[in-house]
């Protein structure tokens, strides 16, 4: 072979090889391969037009999601480790499938169909988000992808920490043209079973997690917030958020009210609350809205899940260092968690949890970003920028409001 042949052919595949290597957030795929429990860990990159996602199947995790700001800078939106050994040494959901069962279920246990399940107890006699190991800790297969949307599937054996039935659950990411990011759920049991399933990113969508989001606007379509007792478990209860620093029902400050003493906020130190949709199983309307004035990022949620727990991030403390070797300070990011409420199987009044066999679980959420609707757009333009996910019917009263002020 030609010398200068041989050169450029060696050169080209090096180029080649690099440019399957790199991602737009950074991480290193060789990172993230290893062996757990006799399966393989890996990165898995997703990208759709100017949006990047890097989700790695120990966990079914959101590593990284890269998202343009007002200018068109790409940068990532959510908090996370750049290496899976750090997933695995450092217990923190960070983007992870959180099941069979997120949130705490009182005294680890419940009744269904006259029969009682003695679940494991991982705190304070409680069991918390599934149990350990949960879906989190799990190597999750990997049973399709493309450029654009990655499905993955997980089976929990009959008694797994303590929850009934084989459950077999398919989560499937998917990018959208239009600046989404899609989160499915799939699920089936062979005997009846409780299953709550949520994707649990913390975002920061300044794209600077070292800066906290306490500054960032919040909506949230909720009246009312499930209210816990002082041992942090839900008693059964809702309070009206009017007049008390949970009321988002108009955009305003995460930290605006973050300090006011009240009785909840005392019990979690922070936003760490459920709170009940207004329009419960529609997904054609927000849920939920957060904005970065500096980046232009808007983010809005869609779901099909009656409530979304609301985590300003209170237990991070600058110990865990992340992405970019970024330590992790309180309030860094919010969680914005579409869900079921918590304990609902020993609550009869909340939306029930339970999954029985011939009847699939079927779950939707959208992230949808979108540049910030500046009052100079007039109001059909702003419907259209917030993207396919939602219509003048979708918006609600609330949201068209917002927008014409």
């Amino acid at each position: 072979m030609n010398k200068h042949i041989f050169t450029l052919f060696v050169l080209l595949t090096v180029h080649c090889l690099l440019s399957v290597a790199q991602t737009k957030s950074g991480l290193d795929p060789q990172r993230f391969i290893t062996t757990v429990d006799g399966k393989e860990t890996k990165l898995i990159t997703l990208h759709n037009g100017n949006m990047e996602a890097c989700i790695t199947n120990y966990g079914a995790r959101l590593v990284s999601l890269m998202v343009p700001d007002k200018e068109g800078k790409v940068e990532d939106v959510v908090l996370g480790f750049d290496d899976i050994n750090a997933y695995r040494l450092k217990k923190q959901n960070f983007g992870s499938i959180v099941g069979r069962y997120i949130g705490r279920i009182k005294g680890a246990h419940f009744t269904l169909d006259g029969q009682e399940y003695q679940l494991q107890q991982t705190a304070n006699g409680n069991i918390s988000h599934g149990g350990q190991p949960g879906f989190s800790d799990r190597v999750w297969d990997i049973v399709f992808y493309n450029d654009s949307t990655l499905r993955l599937k997980y089976v929990s054996p009959d008694g797994e920490n303590g929850f009934p039935g084989t459950l077999t659950t398919f989560v499937t990411y998917r990018l959208t043209h239009d600046l989404a990011l899609t989160v499915n759920f799939e699920a089936t049991t062979d005997k009846p079973t409780v299953v709550n399933l949520s994707n649990h990113a913390f975002f920061n969508i300044s794209g600077d997690p070292s800066t906290p989001v306490t500054n960032q606007l919040l909506f949230v379509d909720s009246k009312y917030i499930a209210t816990y007792d002082k041992e942090k478990n839900l008693d059964g209860n809702f309070m009206r958020v009017r007049n008390t620093p949970f009321d988002f029902r108009q955009m305003k400050k995460i930290g605006a009210d973050i300090e006011i003493y009240d009785e909840q906020m005392s019990i979690t130190r922070g936003y760490d609350h459920a709170f009940a949709l207004r329009h419960a199983g529609k997904s054609s309307k927000p849920a939920a809205i957060l904005y970065d004035e500096k980046s232009g990022r808007q983010l809005t949620v869609y779901t099909t899940e009656p409530a979304v727990q609301v985590y300003t991030a209170n237990g991070l403390n600058g110990s865990m260092i992340g992405k970019g070797g970024i330590a992790y300070q309180k309030n860094a990011a919010i969680c914005l968690e579409t869900m079921h409420f918590s304990d609902s199987p020993n609550h009869p009044e909340f939306p029930s949890t339970v999954l029985r066999p011939g009847k699939p679980y079927k779950s939707h959420t959208t992230y949808q970003f979108s540049e910030h609707i500046e009052k100079k757009h007039n109001l059909l333009t702003s419907i259209l920028m917030y993207g396919g996910a939602a219509s003048l019917t979708g918006l609600g009263v609330v949201g068209i409001m917002s927008l014409m002020k």
